[in-house]
């Protein structure tokens, strides 16, 4: 009887790392309690029940307890009471869960609605239901969809375990009401990938076993799955559900899997069931056919099992017979196509190479599928068997299947831990590029090539690339990755670590990236800042492009930081001092400097002594003779010799002077001998004194107003 067991059955990887969480947490000495079952599996809730893991339904009862979050996952406000309860809470959510509800989270922020296609009393679609902030409407078959009202816009996601057809035939429906429809296609791979194989393995047996819990909904999709392909499907939560002559031991083909909640020990106990000899062998010993057909039926059946049915009359002689019997066929290897098997070699041609594999037939390798250099007489060597029987009695073996499979099989696996691969470019096909990831062909769409528009797809032939496996078709061994994904993904990790390590007020090294109107962007690693046009310079700036250019390399300061937004400001004039702290002694009255004039004003002229300090030169001290307009002296340009009148830095002023620099010094007046004392002389009349000062005063006044009158 061969027996077939699906390849992607039993615990996926979100179940199994709820279970491998829970097994960590016991022994830390409190309490553990899990927040509704941690799987749909009543031989994994016995289990963990004998480890003293509680399963628990309402909030109250977490209150000081180790809490584990069950992989279906709950809404965010349950999650929020827990927290404020719980001495701990661990989050055991399946990834692909915390997925879906990010993405129903993020695109219902702003109130739109989401269309959420699965079983309305799941508990994953009920923890997805909490995490939307507007409208959901839960859709579980294509008259649902029907029966949704128009919408102009929406988001369409499902239950991670929803089969990929019904969700596909939904989602066409889904088309016709809403105008603009967002897909996010959330089905876990595995579980579309355990479908498939469930599909595959039912066509191509005569009874299938499905081993789940009875309540699991993805069993329960499983089995109904295989139920429309083979008649004879059979659904059983253990070994002892299997009822006695289920199947054919001899003549008929069993296939066999099992649910994503269902443990290692449950699938193992039925297979162990299905192909231990002795059990077997026993099924076989209540043969279910009439009495008078009982003799043809014993006769038709092997000695070792005949000799089963009736120990107790067996003879010395029947005995030693059956002994006999049972060791030669223990000598005989019993194989099929895909096993893999050891075998040593007998003998090499130019063509083949024989290997004993301990069958009737001799196995033969032809020369293109061995991968062993230099392989000799009596090497053991490990072949998958291609066909039993190649009609000459011979068995066809390979060994580079093993290796492709393998390889297939590793890649499945980073594929479910959403690992990247490596690939090198191999050739341009129609629509993208052929890869060669470990041996596998693997597509790579021009789209996913790059974050922009790829014009020579041919530059990426012999180059090594980082690729993320985004389809895997294992039946047809088709793969198609995405380099794109990588490199949004790696963006983004940057972009996580560059705002963690940031800190307000922190000076940082960036590249400047590109130039605008309003000011720089700076790459800071990871994470683009903005120096805005007046953060460039004290002095005043028209263009970024005057004080630095595209792939400089600058130091900036952090202003500010918002997180919510992804904004961050910062500053390149704050890394120099300010030029009004340093004017007083660089330019202390009386000073004389060398200015460009930058402005003219009715009132005066404004000249630059160094970028961001302006002084004026009033227009009466723009010449040593009265001037009607400031152009008369001065234009804008001119490089001049101003006198430092006064300066005041608080009100960030400077008063400068050309005149006093053109007006002659005024001469000193040479020293007169003093006059011998002439005696005195009295007329007669009392000396009036005169105040020169005084008088001086006046007569400047006087000049004043008669040059005003002019």
């Amino acid at each position: 009887m061969p027996v077939s067991v699906a390849r992607h059955a039993g615990f996926c990887m979100g179940v199994r790392r709820a279970v491998d969480g829970a097994l960590a947490a016991v022994g830390q000495g409190r309490r553990i309690v899990s927040f509704g079952e941690l799987a749909h599996n009543p031989e994994v809730i016995r289990r963990l029940a004998s480890l003293g893991i509680e399963v628990i339904s309402d909030v109250a009862q977490a209150r000081g307890k180790t809490v584990l979050i069950r992989s279906h996952g709950i809404a965010p406000q349950v999650m929020d009471q827990l927290k404020d309860v719980a001495a701990e809470v661990v989050d055991l959510t399946c990834p692909f869960v915390a997925r879906l509800h990010e993405a129903v989270s993020t695109y219902s922020a702003d109130g739109l609605p989401v269309i959420l296609v699965g079983q309305r009393d799941h508990p994953e679609v009920v923890g997805t239901l909490g995490c939307a902030h507007g409208a959901v409407y839960t859709v579980g078959s294509m008259a649902d969809a029907a029966a949704l009202p128009p919408l102009s816009r929406a988001l369409a996601v499902s239950q991670t375990t929803f089969p990929r057809e019904q969700w596909q035939a939904i989602v066409e429906v889904l088309r016709q009401r809403v105008q603009d429809l967002t897909v996010r296609d959330t089905i876990c791979t595995a579980t579309a990938l355990r479908q498939a194989q469930a599909r595959e393995l039912a066509a191509r047996s005569d009874a299938m076993l499905v081993v789940g819990g009875l309540e699991s909904a993805n069993t329960r999709k499983l089995y109904e799955t295989c139920k429309g392909i083979c008649e004879r499907t059979l659904l059983v939560e253990r070994a002892a559900d299997i009822p006695p002559g289920f199947a054919n031991i001899h003549s008929e083909s069993i296939g066999i899997t099992a649910g994503a909640s269902t443990p290692d020990w449950s699938l193992k106990e039925v297979v162990t069931r299905m192909t231990d000899k002795e059990q077997l062998d026993q099924q076989v010993s209540t043969p279910d056919v009439a009495p008078q057909e009982a003799p043809e039926a014993e006769a038709a059946q092997a000695p070792e099992v005949q000799a089963q049915q009736a120990p107790q009359a067996a003879s010395a002689e029947e005995n030693e017979k059956d002994s006999f019997m049972a060791g030669v066929e223990a000598t005989l290897v019993k194989i099929r196509p895909g096993q893999t098997v050891k075998g040593k070699v007998v003998q090499i041609t130019d063509d083949e190479v024989c290997v004993n594999i301990g069958t009737k037939g001799d196995g033969l390798i032809k020369r293109e599928d061995l991968i062993t250099e230099d392989v000799k007489l009596g090497d053991e060597i490990e072949v998958e068997v291609v066909k039993v029987n190649d009609g000459e009695g011979n068995v066809l073996l390979s060994q580079r299947n093993i290796l492709t499979r393998r390889a297939f099989a590793e890649l499945v696996q980073k594929h479910e831990n959403n690992e990247y691969v490596e690939g090198v470019g191999k050739e341009v096909v129609k629509g993208g590029l052929i890869c060669n990831v470990n041996g596998i062909r693997a597509f790579v769409p021009a789209s996913q090539l790059s974050n922009r528009y790829v014009e020579k797809i041919g530059d990426f032939v012999g180059q090594t690339l980082k690729l993320k496996i985004i389809e895997l078709d294992e039946q047809k061994r088709r793969i198609v990755a995405s380099r794109r994904a990588v490199v949004r993904e790696e963006a983004a990790a940057r972009k996580a670590e560059a705002w963690a390590r940031l800190q307000e007020g922190e000076v940082v090294h960036g590249i400047v990236r590109r130039l605008t109107d309003f000011g720089a962007f700076v790459d800071l690693g990871g994470v683009d800042g903005l120096i805005h046009v007046t953060d460039l310079s004290w002095a005043h700036v028209k263009h970024p492009s005057e004080i630095v250019s595209p792939d400089q390399e600058v130091d900036v300061k952090i202003l500010s930081l918002d997180r919510e937004r992804e904004r961050i400001q910062l500053g390149l004039k704050q890394l120099t001092p300010k030029p009004w702290e340093l004017a007083p002694s660089k330019y202390p009255a009386g000073a004389v400097v060398t200015g460009k004039v930058v402005r003219i004003t009715t009132f005066g002229a404004f000249v630059e002594l160094e970028p961001g300090i302006d002084g004026l030169v009033h227009i009466s001290q723009c010449a040593t003779t009265r001037i009607n307009k400031v152009e008369d002296a001065v234009n804008v340009g001119d490089e001049v010799q101003v006198k430092v009148l006064n300066i005041d830095p608080e009100a960030k002023r400077i008063s400068l002077s050309i005149r006093a620099l053109l007006e002659p010094e005024p001469a000193q007046e040479p020293q007169q001998p003093a006059e011998p004392e002439q005696p005195a002389y009295d007329d007669g009349e009392e000396a009036v004194p005169v105040d020169i000062e005084a008088m001086g005063a006046a007569l400047e006044a006087e000049a004043a107003r008669n040059e005003d009158n002019e």
